[in-house]
């Protein structure tokens, strides 16, 4: 099927590449796309982790784009034993440790009620009769019956979650609490069943949304995906927007151990792009670590070539899925701890090749939307977080905002065979 997009306005440009199939529908009918999602880390040094024991988690997670019917994803993925999971359940959010009257739907595991995880795998829940709605809060609750270490979790929340007193308290309309919590342990996406696709935002602390200000979904993938939904035709198709921003995240090397900045972006791309449900979309903003944490004057071996051959590597992964993957400038970081001039170089060279190499399918230009004109090595004071390199919640606004919504008017790639 050939559409012509030259004379429909955004909402008809977006629907009518949504129209396109990407992939045949599962042998149910239903249709999932991911509408939140995190980027798994682990694990902490030994002594670091978390435990929890005989409790209940309620984790609060933002969705992006509603739909029928919800499952979720959990991971043990970086867990080294078995993590028994008693009880689950989800609902809508309604603050606190509180749920919705009349939301609450219990989860099984292929027909159960409990699951066990094994040591580094992920489990997907059976799907949910709820609806749920875009722009809304889901409370997901996980009873933990015995000792649960903390091995495997998306650290920089930015969003308060609730841990329980002991017991069971899945099912419960408020939650007894004991402690907050500011990390997602062990869920890694929600996926509702609906008509559309998913973006996926691959990057690290930037895109993670460090610095912004906790509770309020002020990350750039957040303005993002509500300026899609307010772009969309009211026909219910609709484009989730999946956040897989690990602080600290690099392109083409592996943090220290226990740093919980996640395996490289290299590693982890088929696991945190590919594998989340109805994925058509994805940005890329990953190599500020790579340059920052590389040698002062000498910043890596092979220079702006060795980044340029890694997004070469993500692209063609993402082409051979049929995915459209769109490169996003490296912002300004002169003032940060680890900024120097030779490192300035290399994001210029960066920058340059993402704005011209034509390899991408699209480009997304944070850094001319973040750069002070006066010293275009350095943030706009308004946007600047304090420390140079993260922006404030303006600033994440900005980059929201300079993200072209045609991008995702744009038609799938035909998948490689």
């Amino acid at each position: 099927m050939k559409l012509s997009f030259a004379a429909l306005p955004l909402a008809g440009l977006i629907a009518a590449a949504l129209a396109l199939p990407l992939q045949a529908a599962p042998p149910d009918g239903g249709h999932w796309v991911g509408t939140w999602g995190a980027g798994p880390a682990g694990a902490p040094l030994p002594g670091k982790a978390q435990t929890f024991s005989n409790q209940t988690l309620r984790l609060v997670v933002h969705t992006s784009t509603g739909g029928r019917r919800v499952r979720i994803r959990l991971s043990n993925e970086m867990g080294n034993s078995p993590l028994a999971i008693g009880t689950a359940r989800i609902a809508l959010h309604a603050g606190g440790g509180a749920v919705k009257a009349g939301s609450d739907r219990a989860l099984t595991f292929s027909g159960n009620p409990s699951i066990t995880i094994a040591p580094g795998a992920p489990v997907l829940s059976d799907p949910v009769d709820l609806d749920v709605p875009a722009q809304a809060d889901l409370a997901v609750s996980l009873y933990l019956p015995g000792t649960a270490t903390v091995t495997t979790l998306h650290s920089g929340a930015n969003q308060t979650s609730q841990v329980s007193e002991p017991g069971d308290f899945t099912g419960a309309a408020s939650l007894p609490v004991q402690a907050s919590l500011g990390a997602w342990p062990f869920l890694t996406e929600v996926d509702v069943e609906g008509e559309g696709a998913a973006v996926v935002a691959f990057g690290d602390s930037i895109t993670d949304g460090f610095r912004s200000t906790a509770n309020r979904n002020g990350r750039w993938p957040d303005v993002l995906e509500r300026r899609l939904a307010a772009a969309q035709d009211g026909a219910g198709r609709a484009l989730g927007v999946v956040n897989r921003g690990i602080s600290g995240n690099r392109l083409l090397s592996n943090p220290p151990a226990g740093s919980l900045a996640g395996r490289a972006a290299l590693e982890r791309f088929d696991r945190d792009v590919l594998a989340t449900a109805g994925v058509r979309y994805v940005t890329v903003m990953l190599g500020i670590n790579d340059i920052g944490h590389s040698s002062d004057d000498s910043p890596l071996p092979g220079g702006a070539r060795d980044l340029i051959a890694g997004y070469r590597q993500l692209i063609a992964r993402a082409h051979a899925r049929g995915i459209l993957v769109y490169g996003a400038t490296l912002s300004p970081f002169e003032g940060a701890k680890y900024y120097s001039p030779e490192k300035e170089g290399m994001r210029v060279a960066v920058n340059d090749w993402i704005r011209a190499g034509g390899e991408f399918d699209g480009v997304i230009d944070f850094d001319r939307a973040l750069r002070d004109p006066a010293q275009p090595k350095r943030f706009l004071p308004a946007y600047d977080s304090g420390d140079h390199l993260h922006p404030n919640d303006a600033g994440y606004e900005a980059m929201g905002n300079a993200v072209p919504l045609s991008l995702f008017a744009a038609a799938p790639r035909a998948r490689a065979r």
